[in-house]
């Protein structure tokens, strides 16, 4: 996608505006883990993530998507399988390729997240005033529209 220069066009008073706002934002996201995932590491939760939306993913996906390497992804997931998060099931096509699925626990305790992390949000955004909150909501869905595609190392707790 072109840079665009100009009156409208990324300067670095804007760029460390958002720079700035970024730590508030993961740090309401880390309390709602926190309060929702307590036993889950950052690590794992970002695996959780990424099953969740690549179902059936192989363990090989799995470490690319985290940009972990396979024998660190493999313990990763081993410690996802004993606390019963996620289930290991033989390929359909390939027996010998396992495909990887969320447990229903799983699935409740990843909703449970995104209801305690939309709470905290709420209440910082009960802060704002009316023109503030309207005006983030067009920037946040708009810079999430055009950073999707190219956004680098992104990883699934982003979209969580």
């Amino acid at each position: 996608m072109a840079e665009h220069h100009g009156p409208d066009g990324p300067d670095p008073m804007r760029t460390a505006a958002v720079d700035d706002a970024a730590p508030a934002l993961l740090a309401a996201w880390d309390a709602a883990r926190e309060r929702a995932t307590p036993r889950l590491s950052w690590p794992q939760l970002n695996a959780l993530l990424v099953v969740e939306r690549q179902e059936g993913i192989n363990l090989r996906g799995l470490a690319g998507q985290l940009s972990m390497i396979l024998s660190s992804a493999s313990r990763l997931c081993d410690r996802l399988v004993a606390s019963g998060m996620v289930e290991r099931v033989p390929g359909r096509l390939d027996r010998r390729e396992i495909a990887l699925y969320l447990t229903p626990s799983a699935r409740q305790l990843l909703e449970h997240l995104r209801t305690t992390r939309r709470e905290i949000l709420a209440e910082v955004l009960e802060r704002m005033t009316p023109t503030g909150r309207a005006a983030l909501v067009r920037g946040l869905t708009e810079f999430a529209a055009v950073a999707e595609p190219e956004a680098p190392g992104s990883t699934a707790a982003r979209t969580a």
